[in-house]
């Protein structure tokens, strides 16, 4: 599972801008794609208070469906797209929030008209990763924070309960110049929830404070509505973060850095990392426990992702003068993670110049194994014997080699220890060259 954040600066990407060498940055392309932006829109009182903006956000999808895809695959679906303009992709979360939706901005896949879902594949089957292509599985924009979720073809048939919740947190504490995009969705029987953040900015004492409040109030005030369609009886999926399996929470989280500006231009100019990650703000306040209490972040071995000077690998550091904000670098976006059965695989950043903030990415394993099946067959008071493992790299895990295709799985699992250990031997090496 490949998941990035790019806080993109208020621009909308033009033809040219190349995606290819960031989401295809792994040794090997993964099964689901989760990337979130932010700021695909200015945040200006326009498009704050108005209509919303969709078009930034098309931009952006038929860039990362030109990537994962390629070319000739990428203009085939455009093209088939525009001669059916009724085709609708499977669950599309883009519609703007309605009061209707309630505090959380909950949205259900059952709200979709019939007919824009295939059927999905029975629990039992194995996962199907050879299937070339992906699907966009759901997307959501609230003003500039756009989050998607992609697919491979062959593991969407056991993707279901899909689901959205959006929490404003800009002005008044409500309005969606700054929050989340939270989306929920079920892998054969395993939870997962990906948050897409971008909290309170500023560098003054006191503001990572606001950050703190806008993490505790995202997870207090996202909800995700009970679905009965394609559940079997009994079955309850999450309602909140928390109760999710496998969590990821991503985005331009604004925690800055507990320094003064002139300490700061030193350490850059020494390339000190490791002294600057010291007053990292973010790691201050979860050590604390005053926020992200038991939720994991890789080893941090690139500089500071904000803020560049435009088109440029030059830093905007600059003292406060009247009239002005304060700007020192910072690891301004980030990626962290909660629950089991999820091991980084690497944690970088890509290099960019398109906007002030360099994207940041993350490759995990994921492993869908018989603890989450035990949980939920506790939740739902049934006993359904013997479960299939699931086999493949980065989304799933070996069939159990008691079931029928025992010796496929295992050879199926003897190709993802190989991957995982030279994406390891790899990562090693960009971490020995790098190292501070």
């Amino acid at each position: 599972m490949f998941v990035a954040t790019w806080n993109v600066g208020g621009r909308a990407p033009h033809g040219g801008l190349n995606l290819r060498d960031w989401l295809l940055s792994a040794p090997i392309p993964a099964d689901i794609y989760v990337l979130g932006f932010q700021e695909i829109v200015p945040l200006n009182a326009g498009n704050v208070l108005g209509a919303e903006d969709k078009g930034p956000a098309c931009k952006w999808l038929f860039l990362i469906r030109h990537a994962l895809e390629g070319p000739s695959l990428a203009r085939h679906r455009s093209n088939a797209m525009d001669s059916e303009p009724a085709q609708k992709p499977r669950v599309s979360f883009s519609d703007p929030l309605s009061i209707d939706d309630g505090e959380g901005g909950g949205y259900d896949e059952e709200d979709r008209e019939p007919g824009n879902y295939p059927d999905y594949g029975s629990d039992e089957e194995p996962l199907d990763s050879s299937e070339s292509g992906y699907c966009l599985a759901a997307c959501k924009q609230m003003v500039g924070i756009f989050l998607c979720v992609w697919v491979r073809a062959g593991i969407m048939p056991h993707v279901s309960s899909l689901k959205v919740s959006c929490v404003g947190r800009g002005f008044m504490g409500y309005m969606g110049n700054k929050g989340s995009i939270s989306i929920s969705m079920t892998l054969q029987r395993a939870t997962f929830c990906f948050v897409c953040a971008h909290l309170a900015s500023g560098e003054k004492d006191g503001d990572e404070v606001r950050r703190n409040s806008d993490v505790m109030e995202i997870l207090k005030r996202t909800r995700f509505p009970q679905s009965h369609r394609f559940s079997r009886p009994g079955a309850a999926s999450p309602e909140t973060i928390l109760e999710h399996d496998k969590i990821i929470w991503l985005g331009d989280l604004n925690y800055r850095l507990a320094t003064s500006c002139t300490d700061t231009r030193e350490l850059v100019r020494r390339n000190d990392w490791e002294a600057l990650l010291e007053k990292d703000q973010l790691r201050i306040e979860q050590r604390a426990g005053r926020v992200f209490a038991g939720w994991e972040e890789g080893r941090i071995y690139f500089p500071p992702t904000y803020k560049y000077l435009a088109n440029s690998d030059v830093y905007a550091v600059n003292p406060a003068k009247s009239g002005e904000k304060r700007r020192t670098p910072a690891w301004c976006d980030r990626i962290l993670w909660r629950g089991k059965g999820m091991k980084q695989m690497r944690y970088m950043r890509g290099e960019s110049r398109f906007s002030d903030h360099r994207p940041v990415y993350s490759l995990f394993s994921v492993q869908l194994d018989d603890h989450v099946v035990t949980a939920e067959r506790d939740r739902e008071g049934t006993s359904n014997g013997q479960t299939k493992g699931l086999a493949r790299s980065s989304a799933t895990t070996p069939n159990n080699p008691n079931t029928s295709g025992s010796s496929s799985s295992s050879s199926s699992w003897g190709k993802v220890q190989a991957e995982e250990l030279l994406l390891l031997s790899r990562t090693q090496s960009c971490l020995e060259a790098s190292r501070f």
